[in-house]
């Protein structure tokens, strides 16, 4: 059986960098779920579970994973690049690196959300392997370098208000409010 459920607590909108950190996460279990579905397609065909797999992934990737890229390039990547340090050029490099991983990734996901959206209404066609090797290996160098760069950096070079700010913009995208209320 295919499994993309997940039993973890993501962190509060009072802590947006661990929750980009959370998403990467559950983007790499996505890609996951999508390696499982390719594998389990030919043998099976459009079954059950390839249906219920690809609507999760498709679900996945049209909300949370699209508001993820937002959150990057409507806040953060600015906030980072309206800083005045030192290491503004190297800001500036990496933020650009990371918008041309982004425009692959859009067109990589592009590709394999037309293949998904047609096993997900039941209709048997494949997904073709290279597809799903460029999502994930577009993806996968991707998440490295926001994990080792950008959100090191975000944490070193952001002020608590910018943070705040950012934490705000997310839970404001998502239509959540700010700060989140305590559980009960």
């Amino acid at each position: 059986m295919i499994s993309f459920a997940s039993t973890e607590t993501a962190p509060s909108f009072d802590h947006p960098l661990e929750m980009l950190s959370a998403c990467h996460g559950k983007i790499h279990r996505q890609l996951d779920t999508l390696q499982k579905l390719a594998a389990h397609l030919p043998a099976h065909g459009c079954d059950q579970q390839v249906r219920q797999a690809a609507q999760g992934i498709l679900r996945y990737f049209d909300t949370a994973g699209q508001f993820h890229h937002q959150d990057e390039e409507e806040h953060l990547f600015p906030t980072l690049l309206a800083l005045d340090t030192p290491e503004k050029s190297a800001v500036k490099a990496l933020i650009a690196d990371l918008l041309d991983q982004h425009a692959v990734m859009f067109a990589a996901w592009s590709d394999v959300r037309a293949v998904l959206v047609k096993l997900a209404e039941g209709v048997n066609t494949p997904l073709p392997e290279a597809l799903v090797k460029k999502l994930v290996g577009s993806y996968t160098p991707h998440i490295e370098l926001e994990e080792t760069q950008l959100l090191t950096l975000s944490a070193r070079l952001l002020s608590p208000q910018q943070i705040m700010a950012l934490g705000k913009n997310m839970a404001e995208r998502r239509g959540a409010k700010f700060p989140a209320a305590p559980a009960s």
